[in-house]
């Protein structure tokens, strides 16, 4: 049966005791010595040994395997949630019981989704960068130069650095928008000015950058310190050359405008130029009509100018002369007497003789006028003050006859409104000896600054206002004694009544008779009017009757100078004393 069993190996279990069992009974048949039975028995005893120790060799290098791979998962287990720099998103085992194979099994799932949150990080940071690296490139201007993505730092994907990065990029966009926002205000700028100059926009601002073209979309525009700085210098360079361009067309049009007037162009054709003289006082900013200031608008003025220049040399004569009666009405105004016959054969002469240029003669006579102008100005003042003076002395005349009128109380048509100048009048009257010393002070200073004596169409005025105040003395004293005159009168009166009883008065002399109408030396108050002359003696050896300009030029002497005789005189009363009443 044992031996049955031996020879069918396959019948049962194969085991170390049945093979040793039929290794025995192989020896009894054969006879093997128990000395080469040890021996065997030694040898497989050895190859067992040999073959438990590689297994055991194996087994310990596979458990410091497992032990390197729990090492470096734990490590890199480590290493990710310092680099990711927040573990609470997934839970990682503390514990370290458990076998080797077991706490690697529990090791596995965490590593794997701290993996996959790496990849993902890694992701966004390299993201981030890229647009932080394409905005800086764009500001510095070699945004073209990049080429691949940036590096990113796998020790230090924390979300605290990605947030850093994010803020960063937030900086930068916003810094992109502010270029981009000066960079479209530049452009829009730039247009204004080409369109305002006449010139190509396309040209000269792809001359600073060809992605500013208006083909090229909006963030695609070049926004770099060079764009930038270049997109400044040509606006300043266009504002320059639109202020020097307006600056030449203004100059232009005031030509235009003096020629035009010198010659009495008609309006229909200045009309035809009206988009040159309409920016004649304009300020830079203020012209924004495109073509405004383009060089054939200006060229156009140019030669529009030459053309009235010559048109204006062939008019000479009558140019000059307009000049000269501009002149002279300045003159006229500042009551500054001048010979024009003489200054237009003057005139005549020089344009005659060919010696003087045209543009020379013009030159000097419109210095002329300016000087007359500045003459005109420094006079004003006093001219004010000898107009006010002059309109004082003529309601004082007027009060004089109004105060002679019996019937002026009566309930007549206007008599109200008399009455009420009258009011008026009296008041001005009292003010003319302050309106004569001021008068005089002022004149005074004038001539002191000049050097010069001040005259008023011919006449010095410090002499007409020397002789307007001896007359108002001397009328003063007039009405003083007539005063006395009326009330030594009175008292005679009175005594005769007193002796011969009331009797009717006597009749009115023939001298207090009414004066109607102009009076032929002017009235009894030195009141000066305004366009006679002084007489013979302070006018000197002027002639009184140079073709009858000399009344029309002069000063308006007091139109009462000549005193009132003493027979007039006694049958007058005072200018400001009512008329008594008949008894």
């Amino acid at each position: 049966m044992a031996v049955t069993e031996a020879e069918n190996p396959l019948v049962g279990e194969i085991t170390c005791g049945s093979l040793l069992q039929k290794l025995q009974e192989i020896w009894d048949e054969v006879g093997e010595s128990d000395e080469e039975r040890d021996k065997m028995l030694l040898q497989i005893e050895q190859e067992c040994l040999d073959v438990y120790k590689r297994k055991v060799e194996q087994a310990a290098k596979s458990r410091a395997q497992l032990l390197q791979a729990l090492s470096d998962a734990k490590l890199e287990l480590s290493t990710l949630v310092s680099a990711l720099g927040d573990k609470s998103f997934i839970s990682i085992p503390e514990t370290t019981l458990g076998t080797i194979n077991e706490q690697l099994a529990a090791i596995a799932p965490a590593l794997e989704q701290l993996l996959k949150q790496k990849e993902e990080r890694g992701k966004e940071f390299s993201d981030v960068q890229s647009q932080i690296q394409k905005i800086c490139g764009e500001i510095a201007g070699n945004d073209s130069e990049q080429t691949g993505a940036p590096a990113v730092d796998e020790s230090d994907l924390s979300l605290k650095k990605l947030n850093e990065y994010q803020v960063k990029l937030q900086e930068l966009q916003k810094e992109k928008s502010d270029r981009l926002h000066k960079v479209l205000e530049f452009v829009s700028t730039v247009h204004d000015l080409c369109a305002v100059l006449g010139m190509d926009f396309l040209s000269t601002i792809t001359e600073v950058h060809p992605s500013l073209d208006d083909a090229t979309g909006v963030q695609s525009k070049s926004i770099s310190n060079d764009t930038l700085l270049r997109l400044a210098e040509t606006v300043s360079a266009l504002n320059e050359d639109k202020k020097q361009r307006l600056h030449k067309l203004q100059e232009l049009a005031t030509q235009l405008i003096d020629l035009w007037n010198l010659m009495d162009t008609p309006e229909e054709e200045r009309i035809l130029l009206d988009h040159v003289t309409c920016h004649t006082s304009a300020s830079v900013d203020g012209v924004t009509v495109p073509g405004a200031l383009a060089l054939d608008l200006i060229e156009q003025a140019e030669v529009e100018v030459e053309r009235l220049d010559q048109l204006k040399a062939s008019r000479m004569k009558e140019i000059a002369f307009k000049k000269q009666v501009e002149l002279e009405e300045i003159f006229a105004c500042a009551h500054i007497e001048i010979d024009p016959e003489a200054a237009r054969e003057k005139i005549m002469a020089l344009i005659d003789s060919g010696n003087v240029e045209p543009t020379e003669l013009l030159a000097d006579m419109d210095n002329q006028i300016a000087k007359a102008k500045e003459e005109v100005l420094s006079r004003k003042e006093i001219l004010d003050r000898v107009e006010k003076w002059m309109s004082a002395c003529e309601e004082e005349s007027w009060l004089e006859d109004y105060n002679r009128d019996e019937n002026r109380y009566n309930s007549s048509r206007g008599a109200h409104l008399n009455l009420k100048r009258a009011e008026k009048a009296r008041i001005l009257v009292n003010k003319i000896p302050g309106m004569v010393d001021t008068l005089v002070a002022k004149t005074r200073a004038w001539e002191e600054d000049r050097g010069i004596s001040f005259s008023y169409d011919g006449v010095p005025l410090l002499a007409m206002l020397d002789e307007y105040a001896m007359l108002r003395q001397e009328r003063e004293e007039e009405k003083r004694k007539l005063r006395d005159q009326k009330k030594y009168g009175e008292q005679q009166n009175t005594e005769q009544e007193a002796i011969f009883g009331s009797k009717p008065s006597p009749a009115r002399p023939s001298g207090t008779k009414k004066v109607v109408g102009p009076r032929a030396n002017g009235g009894t108050n030195g009141t000066p009017s305004r366009r006679l002359s002084l007489n013979a003696t302070q006018n000197g050896s002027r002639s009184a009757t140079k073709d009858g300009k000399r009344d029309s030029m002069k000063l308006a002497a007091p139109a009462n100078f000549v005193a009132i005789s003493k027979e007039d005189a006694a049958s007058h009363v005072s200018g400001t004393d009512p008329v008594p009443a008949s008894p």
